[in-house]
């Protein structure tokens, strides 16, 4: 297509196009006679930014953009390439349509644009289930991101999203929770609606719950995104704070929220061991480290476990790292030496803030005490 056809159609195109946006056209005819690559592609992203020009995207794309692609930049070329996706009849054509969108950038100095491409080609894949082809896509783009010393978020972002939903379709719930995590911390909250805002914090706290790998769920509990849980999930964030701070009591006042979510139900066994662990990690961490010898008696009635069932929990817990220490199966009794560190509460704080003046008040003793008998050592 020699100049003036261009130009033909960018005319063609400004009769079809809202008044608001016509003077975009005039600048691409600009631009274009005058070579102006880099100020044409920031005139077409916010030409394409517009939800007016979503009939057009497509034609400009494969029209107009296609002749000068290789002359700008690559990440860009890829937003304008995604934004024309959108305007694709169906997943198949919108997967060839990327597939050669993604071959496009596949270049040395372009591997950020190939990266950010290939994550939108397994997005796609992911939603024609085909998760075989999505998973090697996957695993190319993050071997390649491994590589680079530094890369664009929204790079990142694009992976770790698609990412999280591969894991979520295959209901590998810690893998999911690990990069949906990773994903928020790419982006700026505000970038999601409300109605996303809600339902990546519910499907984080439900992943939390059932994961056989997560147990600290500090993480997400300081996360803005768990403002979300409102109204009719306000509930979630509430038990997950429970676990936090392993109270059995909240615990049972919302275990009627469990039974009615197919997938806690169907976890149930697994959630309610892990309010044991956290119950048990609880009562570790409220005592002074010379009080952390603790009777198999002692944890059962703080974790309303059977006495029987202590070791095994003990054991458990020690397996997962959540405590160290010893067992002592003759004497029924576990001696704790470690409990590991979590996101602690206003009561939580309190308590470590009495045991922190206790501390203080048996230095100043043992201080008095060096300072009383052994004054003729001291003595000058």
């Amino acid at each position: 297509m020699n100049v003036d056809t261009i130009a033909d159609f960018l005319a063609d195109q400004r009769d079809e196009t809202p008044d608001e946006l016509q003077h975009l056209i005039i600048q691409f005819e600009n631009f274009w006679e005058r070579k102006l690559w880099h100020q044409l592609t920031d005139s077409l992203i916010e030409f394409f930014a517009n939800p007016e020009s979503e009939p057009q995207r497509l034609k400009f794309y494969k029209v107009f953009i296609l002749k000068f692609a290789d002359k700008i930049n690559q990440l860009k070329l890829v937003d304008l390439g995604l934004k024309a996706a959108t305007q694709c009849r169906d997943d198949q054509e919108r997967l060839s349509f990327l597939t050669d969108l993604a071959k496009k950038v596949d270049n040395e100095n372009s591997q950020d644009a190939f990266v950010y491409a290939t994550a939108a080609v397994a997005r796609v894949e992911l939603n024609l289930q085909d998760y075989e082809s999505s998973r090697k896509n996957l695993d190319k783009a993050e071997k390649i991101l491994e590589s680079f010393d530094s890369v664009e978020t929204k790079v990142h972002a694009a992976f770790y999203e698609v990412n999280a939903n591969y894991y979520q379709a295959q209901a590998d719930f810690a893998s999911y929770y690990r990069n949906a995590l990773l994903y928020l911390a790419c982006i700026d909250l505000s970038s999601l609606s409300p109605a996303e805002r809600k339902a990546r914090a519910y499907d984080l706290g439900i992943a939390a719950l059932v994961s056989d790998s997560i147990y600290n769920f500090g993480e997400l509990l300081q996360h803005p995104i768990l403002a979300a849980l409102t109204d009719d999930v306000a509930w979630l964030q509430e038990l997950l704070l429970a676990f936090n701070r392993g109270d059995l009591a909240a615990y049972d006042v919302l275990s009627g929220h469990i039974n009615s979510n197919p997938l806690l139900k169907e976890h149930l066994e697994e959630i309610r061991q892990k309010i044991y662990l956290a119950a048990l990690t609880e009562s570790v961490f409220r005592r002074p480290p010379h009080q952390r010898a603790m009777s198999f008696g002692t944890i059962s009635a703080d974790t309303k476990v059977r006495k029987d069932e202590i070791e095994h929990l003990v054991m458990k817990a020690l397996s997962l790292g959540l405590v160290r220490g010893t067992i002592d199966e003759v004497d029924e009794l576990v001696n704790f030496t470690w409990v590991q560190p979590r996101i602690l509460d206003m009561y939580q704080i309190s308590s470590m803030n009495q045991r922190l003046g206790e501390w203080g008040e048996n230095v100043n003793k043992l201080g008095n005490w060096i300072e009383a008998t052994g004054q003729d050592i001291w003595a000058p």
